[in-house]
């Protein structure tokens, strides 16, 4: 390295001036001229190997210039996204400027962050000029592909890095490069901003659309109308679903910004109001599949009635197991145009089938009333549906049955049709404008508590009465005195009416009432039960055979005796003679005169007394209901309950193998494998039940018990296909309730889309009001297209 070294100034001085005047110096012309001589040459060749370093030096610079120049640094940062490139190694590359060598300092980052150093060019480059300058503004050194090189004037008050950081250009880049800075420190790039600005937007949408759906969800449940008759801005009652937007609109902001816009997309007209309803409604029906599919066995109850249009409405409703309880889920409100046995097949099947249910192999039950259109044995509905699906046992609604026991005694038997007219002539005299206030102000003077209204008898459903006759047996005196002090009035044809009215509130109007009230207060139970959605088949027997006993006991003196002892008590209470006034004796025909009489026709006498009314109506109430039980419930639906008996645990029956293989016969079960099954399964009931596990009460308990072993015991399905066998179609009577709160005379134009998801929304309150509302909007967003907001 001493030798490229470059000479001392004075010696080069000295050079250059014995050149110039080719005289040299005191000091030098002293020396020999040897010495000097050998002194030039060394100098001289020292020069010429100088030179040629320098050369290759440029040589070298040119090369990495015109390289850079053409191809780019390509180890400083590439975008602003990347940070400046501050390398620190322990040596920078030295380069002969001037007098000495000289290098880039890493202390230059911090006094220039802008800075960023390229080691395969040995440059100097401006990050903020280069990422961040104007468009059409001229480049500079620091953003050129060669860079800054001379580290000479780097640091120059006038020049290098100070005057560059002066520039317009390099400030403005400056400026660009912060506001970058502190918007990707906050999230807040134009990107960003923009998504920022969408999601905003899509939120308050969501969030709109989030209430509309709670108020339509809100006038459904409450099976309140939706829709005004005038629903514009200058209507003073523009209906229940527009009144609640614009109440909430006065609390929300939001709301109101929408509904206030010169904008159409306020999302309220009718269209959207059926889009909208129909999502939360499909999102209902979707959660009753799944939960049919999952318990794999379902069974269906149908029924048809006719709405304030005079329109046919099929409901239908499925019930299955699931979840360790008995289900029974409303489906699907639909209009039949044809009431035969095929037009209604087809209905059903097609809602099935649009539901995705699979009806062939899994429906194993199918209730209908006891129409002969729906129970046909040859081309009724329940014959077509079973040509489809093999498993669907038909059941007759057994409340339905037990209604018709009921009608068939009253009418089998002539004082209890004649006492129930006298009753329903009773309702309608003591609902008159005259009489019915004083009857109200009696039972005020008379009893403690609210006063009772008598009720009006249905026709068809018999086991209501028990009410109109509790409240006639309870308000007995209050009724009688009421029609006394009317009687006093003399008030012409409402006098005579009384007059009648009275003299039938006798000895054997108080007998007839006792004892239907007795009869018809265990039928009530009976009824009540038949209805419930959780009952399974095998209770719905041991409900009947428990009323059949029942009876059976009623026919006891003891009992009869107890209940002549109330009728003496109320006729007392009331005034009612016990002994019936005598009657003018009948005188027999002239042409009878030498003939022995026993009986005639409609003069047959019986005992005003204890005896008589025993033999002549107490016994034949009895004994006709007893017939009608029997031959009622002892059909095919019977003889199906007696097998479901089997995994019935309080049943004699509980899984004895001739009852319950022929049960599994019906469904095609192994019967070879069920009896294998069957004793493994008793086996570990009893192991359980040693261990301190209480005995199941009902088919449902003993299918949660099986359920966990259901990969074990194949015949867990004939547990499920007990529970699931519906035991009557009150669910469809339910529906029916609805469906006249929903389409009343003003609300008579509703499409029948609209009606059956109002109907399941309302009827299915508990799934509705639990819907997620988040997941409705991406549903709405997905399947209703043409949308003028984002809700995505």
């Amino acid at each position: 390295m001493s030798f490229f070294a470059p000479p001392k100034k004075k010696m080069m001085r000295q050079t250059v001036t014995h050149s110039r005047k080719c005289r040299l110096p005191q000091r030098q012309s002293r020396r020999t001229f040897q010495e000097r001589l050998i002194w030039k040459l060394k100098v001289q060749s020292r020069q010429r190997k100088m030179g040629s370093h320098r050369v290759r030096l440029r040589m070298k610079s040119s090369e990495i210039e015109d390289r850079s120049t053409s191809t780019g640094t390509s180890d400083i940062s590439k975008c602003k996204e990347e940070p400046p490139m501050q390398p620190h190694p322990k040596l920078f590359p030295r380069t002969w400027m001037g007098d000495r060598r000289r290098s880039f300092k890493a202390d230059w980052y911090k006094i220039h962050p802008w800075l960023e150093y390229s080691k395969m060019s040995d440059s100097a480059h401006c990050y903020a000029c280069r990422h961040f300058s104007p468009p059409n503004s001229t480049d500079t050194v620091f953003d050129s592909p060669s860079g800054f090189k001379n580290w000479k004037k780097a640091t120059y008050k006038e020049g290098g890095f100070a005057i560059h950081a002066k520039s317009e250009r390099h400030t403005h880049a400056m400026i660009a490069w912060k506001d970058y800075q502190r918007a990707v420190t906050s999230n807040e790039t134009l990107a960003n901003v923009l998504n920022k600005e969408h999601n905003k937007v899509v939120q308050e949408n969501r969030e709109y659309i989030k209430t509309i759906a709670e108020v339509l969800l809100l006038t459904a449940t409450q099976n309140i109308a939706q829709r005004g008759h005038n629903e514009s801005a200058d209507s003073d009652n523009k209906g229940n679903f527009m009144t609640i937007l614009e109440t909430i609109a006065n609390h929300d902001k939001a709301v109101k910004k929408r509904l206030t816009s010169i904008h159409n997309a306020k999302y309220t007209s009718k269209t959207i109001q059926n889009e909208v309803l129909g999502c939360l409604a499909d999102m209902v029906r979707s959660e009753i599949t799944e939960e049919v599919k999952n318990s794999e066995v379902f069974s269906i109850m149908a029924d048809e009635t006719k709405d304030v249009k005079k329109k046919e409405q099929i409901s239908l409703v499925v019930r299955y197991y699931f979840n360790g309880a008995i289900q029974e889920s409303f489906l699907h409100f639909e209009s039949a145009e044809r009431l035969d046995a095929a037009g209604l097949t087809e209905k059903i099947i097609h809602i099935l089938e649009s539901n995705g249910l699979e009806y062939k192999n899994n429906l194993v039950g199918q209730a209908y009333d006891g129409a002969a259109v729906m129970s046909g044995k040859h081309s009724g509905v329940q014959a077509r549906i079973r040509e489809q699906a093999k498993y669907a046992f038909y059941v007759h609604c057994n409340a339905h049955c037990l209604n018709l026991v009921l009608v068939d005694t009253v009418k089998a038997v002539p004082e209890a049709e004649q006492f129930f007219s006298l009753l329903e002539k009773l309702y309608f005299f003591t609902s008159g404008s005259y009489v019915h206030p004083k009857w109200l102000d009696i039972q005020r003077e008379m009893y403690e508590g609210a006063p009772r209204e008598l009720q009006r008898l249905s026709d068809t459903r018999w086991a209501c009465r028990f009410i109109s006759l509790r409240n006639i047996m309870d308000r007995l005196p209050a009724l009688k005195r009421v029609l006394q002090d009317i009687a006093q009035e003399r008030n012409g044809e409402r006098s005579i009416e009384v007059r009648g009215l009275l003299a039938q509130l006798d000895l054997e109007f108080i007998v007839h009432l006792v004892t239907l009230r007795k009869v018809f207060a265990e039928t009530t139970f009976l009824s009540d039960m038949l209805q419930s959605s959780s009952l399974d088949i095998s209770k719905a027997v041991d409900l009947v055979e428990s009323l059949v006993q029942t009876l059976n006991d009623f026919r006891q003196e003891s009992f009869f005796d107890n209940l002549w002892d109330e009728v003496l008590n109320i006729s007392e209470q009331c005034d009612t003679a016990i002994q019936p006034a005598a009657k003018r004796q009948k005188r027999l025909s002239s042409k009878l005169a030498e003939s022995f009489v026993l009986t005639t026709v409609g003069q047959r006498e019986t005992e005003q007394d204890k005896h008589g009314f025993r033999t002549a109506f107490f016994y034949p109430v009895i004994d006709q209901m007893l017939n009608e039980l029997n031959r009622r419930f002892s059909n095919t639906n019977c003889d199906m309950m007696n097998s479901i008996q089997a995994l019935n645990p309080k049943s004699d029956a509980f899984l004895k193998e001739t009852s319950l293989f022929s049960f599994a016969q019906l469904y095609d079960a192994n019967i070879e494998d069920l009896g294998h099954e069957l004793h493994q399964f008793s086996r570990i009931l009893d192991r359980k039940i040693k261990t301190g596990m209480q005995r199941p009460d009902s088919s449902v308990e003993l299918v949660q018990l099986i359920e966990p072993y259901k990969e074990v015991f194949l015949s867990s399905s004939d547990c499920k296909i007990a529970v699931a066998i519906p035991v009557s179609s009150a669910s469809c009577e339910r529906s029916f309730s609805t469906l006249k709160l929903v389409k009343t005379v003003l609300r008579s134009t509703i499409t029948d889309e609209r009606l059956s998801n109002l109907g399941l929304l309302s009827i299915e309150l508990r799934r509705s009001k639990a819907l997620n509302l988040d997941l409705f909007v991406d549903r709405f967003a997905k399947n209703v297209k043409n949308h003028r907001i984002m809700l995505l």
